[in-house]
């Protein structure tokens, strides 16, 4: 589970990296980064009706949840980052929505360092 101060809990905090962020799709997720000030970096997740029953969107958010809390350190300070599950995401492996997030962090992580000039903030 993310600890208290890594889960983002209020919706200036999803406004803010849904509306001004970058955002990375892939089949089964899109993941949506922005940078807000200094403190210790934060997730949130959308997993709509879309993806399922309740059964189903919180097999999917536990899933999400514990492979963001390996991915954490990758992120810089200030980080808001939300992670919305596509679905297709119901019926997809740990291993597949593992692969697909990496692969949309680096691309993230990738696009900010091309845009601060490769300077890591």
């Amino acid at each position: 589970m993310l600890s208290r101060q890594s889960r983002m809990r209020r919706g200036e905090e999803f406004e803010a990296a849904v509306k001004r962020g970058k955002r990375v799709g892939r089949p089964t997720l899109v993941v949506h980064f922005t940078i807000s000030g200094e403190e210790s970096p934060r997730v949130g997740f959308v997993v709509s009706k879309a993806v399922g029953g309740a059964v189903t969107r919180n097999k999917v958010k536990r899933r999400l949840r514990h492979l963001m809390r390996d991915r954490l350190d990758a992120l810089p300070r200030g980080s808001l980052l939300v992670v919305r599950a596509n679905p297709p995401a119901a019926s997809a492996g740990f291993e597949q929505l593992a692969a697909e997030l990496d692969l949309a962090l680096a691309r993230l992580l990738r696009r900010r360092e091309s845009s601060t000039g490769g300077q890591k903030r």
